[in-house]
């Protein structure tokens, strides 16, 4: 109702109204949404005007791990094996955790068979080994993995993290995109699946 009788204000001052411009931008998990007026200084004759600038902030709820990485369309090896370990209520749980995720052209490099077999029910044991291999507890940013030698998987066991050309390493896998914030942790992809010793 305001902007409407703030229309109707400039229309009765001065004849005419001047849209709304809207601008939306995302950043960070907000929407910003920018809207610019133009309002009568006066109501004479010869109106002079000036130029309003509004911002309207909408927080952008941020999606879990796991309806991230099944939004994202490259994980769906992954997203099928975490579902045949039983991992998708903890990956999906408060955290935060930070996951190493191989996309679907990493599992491709597994020998044939290897991905069919593992998500048999009687290798959930050994699939759920794995998959929490990738799993580090806590929020863990690109930036603080350069820092590090190893880190502490959820599986119980150490990954070991190098720095190869300018390059983050885990094992033998390498990192090719970092920091995909969810609500209750964050994501980084790597090319290659790494096994637990």
């Amino acid at each position: 109702m305001g902007q409407a009788q703030g229309d109707e204000r400039i229309q009765r001052a001065c004849c005419w109204t001047y849209p709304a411009i809207p601008d939306c931008d995302r950043i960070q998990g907000r929407s910003t949404h920018e809207h610019f007026y133009v309002l009568p200084r006066q109501r004479t004759e010869e109106c002079t005007f000036i130029r309003i600038r509004v911002v309207f902030f909408t927080e952008i709820p941020l999606a879990d791990i796991i309806d991230t990485a099944v939004s994202a369309g490259t994980f769906k090896t992954l997203a099928a094996a975490v579902g045949a370990a039983g991992l998708v209520e903890t990956l999906k749980g408060a955290g935060p955790f930070t996951v190493f995720a191989p996309n679907d052209a990493a599992f491709a490099k597994l020998p044939a068979g290897t991905v069919e077999s593992l998500v048999k029910p009687e290798n959930k044991s050994k699939l759920a080994g794995i998959l929490t291999y990738h799993v580090v507890a806590g929020k863990v940013m690109a930036a603080d993995v350069m820092k590090i030698s190893s880190a502490k998987t959820v599986n119980g066991q150490s990954v070991k993290v190098t720095i190869v050309d300018g390059k983050v390493k885990l094992d033998g896998a390498t990192v090719i995109a970092t920091d995909i914030v969810c609500d209750n942790g964050v994501i980084h992809v790597i090319d290659s699946v790494i096994l637990p010793s």
